[in-house]
């Protein structure tokens, strides 16, 4: 998405950043800097351990733990990004408010579409993680509502890709050029 629109930004806070694909090949585009926020700490080793091994190191604050409850203590960045991670949170309003708060110019997201497939598939995920005893859960957040709070935060879609089950989408803050 980044190379395709030709943004270029200083600095990337990175919610739900897994293993850090985003932020290690971001870096190595020219991004600055960037904060890794992640709840697994499992996630958070592997992304060290290849921030290192790629000479990143120095350039990822990595914090770890749920980003609605650390939000007030991170600084804002040029760019925000949640691949995959509005379907982890079961409250969209605070996740998605609290990270466009911190963007100063972009923020980008991908989410599942709210298509009637992808609603019975993540029901029979949920179903089958329950049985098992794994208490986490996906959720398909209404796009609509996703719009309205990104307008309301003050962010307008840029770019917007939309695939048979994910949406992505690269807003920029009104006002900003």
């Amino acid at each position: 998405m980044m190379r395709k629109s030709q943004v270029r930004v200083g600095t990337l806070l990175d919610i739900g950043a897994g293993i850090g694909v985003l932020h290690h090949e971001l870096l190595g585009d020219g991004v600055g800097a960037a904060v890794h926020v992640e709840a697994a700490r499992a996630y958070i080793d592997a992304a060290e351990q290849e921030a290192k091994r790629r000479g990143q190191a120095e350039w990822v604050q990595f914090l770890h733990g749920d980003f609605v409850s650390l939000a007030s203590s991170i600084e804002a960045a040029d760019l925000v990004t949640l691949d995959r991670v509005l379907c982890c949170y079961p409250d969209l309003e605070p996740l998605l408010l609290a990270s466009a708060e911190r963007a100063r110019r972009y923020w980008a997201a991908s989410f599942p579409r709210e298509w009637w497939y992808v609603r019975l598939f993540t029901r029979w995920q949920n179903w089958r993680r329950a049985r098992a005893g794994n208490e986490f859960r996906t959720f398909v957040h209404p796009v609509p509502r996703i719009c309205e709070l990104l307008k309301r935060a003050g962010l307008r879609p840029l770019r917007v890709c939309r695939r048979p089950v994910w949406e992505a989408v690269l807003c920029i803050r009104e006002g900003a050029s």
